[in-house]
């Protein structure tokens, strides 16, 4: 058998990949998946899944169900549909003499790098015993504002925790196109490196079954291709494709964000995806933007801080502001807000932001880049 282009992968299989047009779970495509995936696990490879379909699943289930909220119909589908769902997985990894395992979560357990951590080991070790973790958020207690954009944002999440390789994300498209997939004058980008910027060709259209879109697989992808994860957006319903992807079948169509040369430490992966846990925020002068967005790490020292907002301890998430206002960078504060303030514009002490723990935003549009 030939050796896979990668070691260890995460894979986010789509509402509108599982589903059929009726709302009904496609048991055939499920199945098809699940058999490249055991087929990737025989060749060596660790494989985590962060699979959508709860709620459509549930939603075919209890049919006819009229008068509820938003929340609370996503909550009584999801309880219901995950049922569904872990269940069908179940049977079909028992089938090819593998054993999968359900793990549902929130964006609050990745807040604290305790939590995180902890998160890590749990999967880890169901790795390690040849258990295939399924994933999804957990949408029955998930708060509206603290969930996460789709499943896009919590497969880049998971994969940069796990230390995978690559994601591989799964649609109903092939991948990232110059225009409307529809139109015939669109043409699909193969790859796309550092220097080339598609988000302007991109739809803010979502899934019909999902929350996601192209857009948000965009800014998943590009964050974690800095982080040094090489992202593939693929057809789901194609066949054969996992195994393709990996270099075990013919090519697929599909679009590869090449990831970045430049290794990033696990503290930092952590920290590039906590922006929304920050309880804080440092306004920095001219001086210390330019510092901070320059190639050379550097660390937020106090001498560069015009002024501290919020109120937060010693390691929790802050974001740091450049003059004009924009957000470009967030990192875990070596002081509290007390002590930080009382230090604005001093010299000698030590940093407000370390460099080792401290993630600049390479999206940022800043008047201040060199």
């Amino acid at each position: 058998m030939p050796t896979p282009r990668f070691k260890s992968i995460a894979v986010k299989i789509g509402s509108n990949v599982l589903t059929r047009r009726d709302g009904t779970l496609d048991v055939t495509r499920m199945s098809a998946l699940v058999d490249q995936i055991a087929e990737l696990h025989s060749a060596g490879m660790r494989v985590v899944i962060v699979s959508s379909g709860a709620v459509a699943a549930g939603r075919s289930e209890l049919r006819g169900i009229q008068g509820l909220d938003s929340v609370s119909s996503r909550q009584l589908y999801s309880a219901v549909g995950q049922a569904k769902l872990i269940n069908r997985y179940y049977d079909l990894f028992s089938g090819r003499g593998l054993a999968c395992g359900q793990v549902l979560t929130t964006k609050e357990n990745f807040a604290t790098r305790r939590h995180y951590l902890n998160q890590k080991h749990c999967m880890e070790v169901m790795l390690d015993n040849d258990v295939i973790p399924v994933v999804n958020e957990n949408d029955t207690v998930s708060m509206t504002e603290l969930m996460f954009t789709d499943n896009d944002e919590l497969s880049g999440l998971l994969a940069t925790m796990m230390g995978c390789e690559a994601l591989v994300i799964l649609s109903n498209v092939d991948g990232v196109y110059t225009g409307d997939p529809t139109c015939h004058d669109s043409r699909l980008i193969p790859v796309i490196g550092s220097g080339f910027d598609a988000s302007g060709m991109i739809s803010e259209n979502r899934s019909s079954l999902g929350r996601g879109g192209m857009a948000t697989k965009y800014r998943t992808a590009t964050k974690l291709a800095s982080e040094g994860v090489a992202v593939i957006i693929a057809n789901g319903k194609r066949e054969g494709v996992l195994t393709s992807l990996m270099g075990l079948g013919p090519e697929v169509p599909h679009t590869l964000f090449s990831p970045s040369a430049t290794p990033v430490t696990g503290v930092k992966k952590w920290i590039a995806h906590s922006e929304d846990f920050a309880k804080g925020a440092v306004r920095v002068n001219r001086g210390a933007a330019e510092a901070l967005l320059s190639p050379v790490g550097t660390s937020l020292l106090m001498v560069g801080v015009d002024a501290v907002e919020g109120d937060f301890e010693k390691d929790d998430i802050v974001q740091v502001i450049d003059p004009e206002g924009n957000v470009i960078a967030w990192g875990r504060a070596g002081l509290d807000s007390v002590h930080a303030r009382a230090a604005i514009g001093g010299r000698g002490s030590r940093p407000l932001i370390h460099c080792d723990y401290l993630y600049i935003d390479s999206s940022v549009r800043s008047p201040f880049l060199p």
